[in-house]
């Protein structure tokens, strides 16, 4: 399908009409609108791969991670199944799977519909990623130039520029920044308040959007965090005995949102012909979190994996006994990370008003 939105370049909204209208829901965007590509940056959430060929513990490589991916194979997501950077590329009809850009097996092929740069554990904040061995947000800008190179040798430049110009860019960090590197080293919690910590966040964001835009990158979304209070592993080391939501870890993040928000409109104006969007998705996982029969699932406050109370990761493996069956009434896949059917929820839900914020 790439093929032909690249070549052909059909306009997006009437792709989209050809492949995510639905009787309950319709997407409109401009007419002339096209993607090109899709390029991820960020943390685990939307990691495909790129920590395997790492020298870092942050790797989910091996079962029962991938339990419900094709053919039920590990392959780096934290997930039972995709995450949303391969659902995204799926919904636009530009790639079934969003390939990691450190993977070997990666073809020339495959560069034009666009890779993924992000890498689990990864933040902002540059001493999130140096604490795990991921790759730094400064270091993905890096292997986007490479990419960029790799590209350019391929298809010629004058396409590989219209490829990264007209690309769909996407940005998921900060939750590791919050719930690693500031509740649980010591090192940044006593130098930074909630407050100055958060931004110094929102100003690390907005160094990297900026770098990102002069790369090439005109339309770009940023993920918000979700309610990181509420996932079962902060759950049970900041819930107190009865585990509730820690509410000092949601108010940051509620913080951070917004300080985010307000720091993307102020990036429209400055950047000229780019537009930043903030993908919002607090409300709607919290609403999963506190009902969940409502989205079809039955538990929330705890992962599938092992006992879900904090297993992520290597103590997420196929010698715990305790992992769930059916992941399916499951809010979270293990004590950090949603399940598929969660990622896929926030992409239905949350795609036609992203495009509308980023293309109208």
């Amino acid at each position: 399908m790439v093929q032909i939105l690249v070549q052909s370049l059909i306009p997006l909204s009437v792709f989209l009409m050809m492949k995510i209208c639905t009787p309950q829901a319709e997407v409109v965007v401009p007419k002339n609108a096209t993607i090109s590509a899709i390029f991820m940056f960020g943390d685990s959430i939307v990691d495909t791969g790129n920590n395997n060929h790492l020298v870092t513990l942050v790797k989910s490589n091996f079962p029962p991670y991938g339990r419900d991916f094709m053919g039920g194979k590990p392959t780096g997501r934290f997930s039972n199944g995709k995450v949303p950077a391969d659902l995204f590329a799926e919904k636009l009809g530009i790639k079934e799977l969003l390939p990691a850009f450190l993977d070997p097996n990666l073809q020339l092929q495959d560069l034009i519909g666009g890779v993924n740069f992000a890498s689990a554990g990864a933040g902002f904040d540059p001493l999130t990623s140096e604490l795990v061995l991921a790759i730094p947000m400064s270091k993905q800008l890096q292997l986007f130039d490479e990419y960029k190179t790799k590209l350019k040798s391929f298809v010629g430049e004058e396409r590989a520029d219209y490829i990264v110009t007209n690309g769909l860019y996407i940005v998921s960090a900060g939750s590791d920044d919050i719930v690693n590197t500031y509740f649980h080293t010591p090192t940044r919690i006593f130098e930074y308040s909630v407050s100055s910590y958060t931004e110094f966040l929102v100003r690390s964001a907005s160094s990297f959007l900026q770098e990102l835009h002069a790369k090439g990158a005109r339309r770009i979304s940023v993920c918000s965090l979700t309610p990181l209070g509420c996932i079962p592993s902060q759950r049970t080391l900041a819930g107190g005995i009865k585990r509730r939501c820690a509410e000092g870890y949601n108010k940051m993040v509620q913080l951070f949102n917004s300080e985010l928000s307000s720091e993307l409109r102020r990036l429209n104006g400055a950047c000229p012909h780019a537009r930043m969007a903030l993908l919002d998705v607090y409300g709607l996982v919290f609403d999963m979190v506190k009902n969940p029969r409502k989205y079809g699932f039955e538990i929330s406050d705890r992962g599938c994996c092992g006992s879900g109370l904090i297993e992520t990761g290597f103590l997420c493996n196929r010698w715990n006994f305790l992992t769930c069956l059916n992941v399916s009434g499951y809010v979270f896949w293990d004590s950090y990370h949603p399940a598929e059917n969660v990622y896929k929820i926030m992409v239905q839900k949350k795609l036609g008003k992203l495009l509308i914020d980023l293309y109208s």
